[in-house]
């Protein structure tokens, strides 16, 4: 079983995420084999918060070319994690 470090691997901070975590959305990357209950408990284990809701999405890599070189992107999964209303996650406030 992976530990709850495993299953998160990074909270992600962009303008949208930072605007949607004044709704207690908050969004991390996770890993690709981690389901929504493993991650409801790790955040709830890291963060000490309550959580209400968990949906996933499952982003695909993309072509990527680099002179005569080509390859793709590293696919990676994204969780965005909705809290009880009064709790924050302090990573995210700025």
């Amino acid at each position: 079983m992976k530990t709850a470090r495993e299953i998160i691997i990074a909270p992600l901070i962009t303008e949208k995420t930072t605007q949607q975590a004044v709704q207690n959305v908050y969004t991390f990357e996770v890993s690709m084999n981690a389901n929504k209950i493993e991650i409801k408990k790790a955040i709830e284990f890291i963060f000490n918060v309550d959580v209400l809701r968990v949906n996933t999405v499952r982003i695909a890599g993309k072509p990527k070319t680099y002179g005569r070189w080509s390859g793709y992107k590293p696919s990676w999964k994204k969780a965005v994690v909705t809290v009880k209303d009064g709790q924050r996650i302090a990573d995210f406030d700025m």
